[in-house]
């Protein structure tokens, strides 16, 4: 594919980085080798790594930019940034981890029914298992059903996975399938529309603001779609520690409910299921479990409480 052919594409492929820069770099070569009809451009958005992303070589064939952030900012900033350096109709923005080709992009592009719409593919694990791209908009009960950690022997059941806000018709279809959002690690969006209602929200660090984007596109009328047909494969969350991926989470959370929700209640709910989850940690600690009843409390009320960042 020439460079000329390339350009003509409707899609920039935008890619937030920080950290390691291998996994990135991988996603950059496996498109720039297999851009498909679709792809007219790379973007790459570094979030202030402590390791600088590399400048990628200017070798004709498929343009990738490398744009660099002064500050660290979180995801929707990062976002933000790159997409200042967008040009076409659509950007699909793209997790590191995942692994998609150009014809991927070209199936997405021709399977969504319509544009202007948010489109993400059938998200899995590398075992095929899915991540559940397509999610109701977060209730106070789905987040409470969620932090009950007892119930998560039951995380197979199909019932479980409603109570936590996964749209399981979305892991059903075979056509598309329109839910209230799509998860944001395989994004395609209109352009103009995310520019017209401001981008991501900044204020979010992690977490949360693709589902903000969305429904703030929802008042254009941009719905969101699951293409079930295509299955791209995302490692996911491997890379930071645990404990502060939760803190991201609950404070991405109390962040959406104070602009859409109700911030009191989902704080005495958490409350509530960290004392459940207490009372069920020291049952199984003194039959056995290796399980630190108090410690488990702590660090959970120290999430609930705001106190970790």
């Amino acid at each position: 594919m020439t460079a000329d052919r390339a350009r003509a594409g409707t899609v920039t492929a935008l890619i937030p980085h920080y950290g390691d820069p291998e996994p990135t770099l991988a996603l950059v070569r496996v498109l720039q080798e297999s851009p498909g009809e679709s792809l007219a451009a790379i973007v790459v958005s570094d979030d202030f790594s402590p390791e600088p992303f590399p400048d990628l070589p200017h070798s004709g064939g498929l343009p990738a930019t490398v744009v660099r952030r002064e500050a660290n900012g979180g995801f929707g900033a990062n976002v933000n940034t790159g997409l200042a350096e967008v040009h076409t109709e659509l950007v699909l923005v793209l997790n590191s981890d995942v692994e998609i080709t150009g014809a991927d992009i070209d199936a997405l592009v021709a399977a969504a029914p319509y544009q202007p719409a948010v489109a993400s593919p059938q998200v899995v694990h590398h075992d095929g298992a899915p991540q559940y791209s397509g999610r109701h908009f977060p209730t106070v009960l789905h987040q409470t059903v969620e932090w009950l950690s007892p119930l998560a022997r039951f995380r197979e059941h199909r019932l479980l996975h409603e109570l936590v806000g996964h749209d399981m018709r979305a892991v059903d279809a075979t056509a598309p399938v329109s839910v209230d959002w799509v998860m944001g690690a395989v994004m395609l969006l209109p352009t103009a529309q995310v520019r017209q209602v401001g981008g991501l929200d900044e204020s979010y660090f992690m977490n949360s603001e693709e589902v903000d984007l969305q429904l703030r596109l929802r008042t254009l009328g941009v719905p969101s779609l699951v293409i079930p047909s295509i299955r791209v494969a995302h490692v996911g969350g491997a890379s930071s520690d645990p404990l502060r991926r939760r803190a991201w989470l609950v404070n991405s959370r109390y962040r959406y409910a104070q602009k859409w929700g109700h911030p009191r209640a989902l704080k005495a709910a958490l409350t509530v299921a960290t004392g459940v989850n207490f009372a069920v940690n020291s049952v199984r600690q003194r039959l056995g479990t290796e399980v630190d009843a108090r410690r488990v409390f702590r660090d959970e009320m120290s999430l609930v409480k705001g106190e970790r960042r």
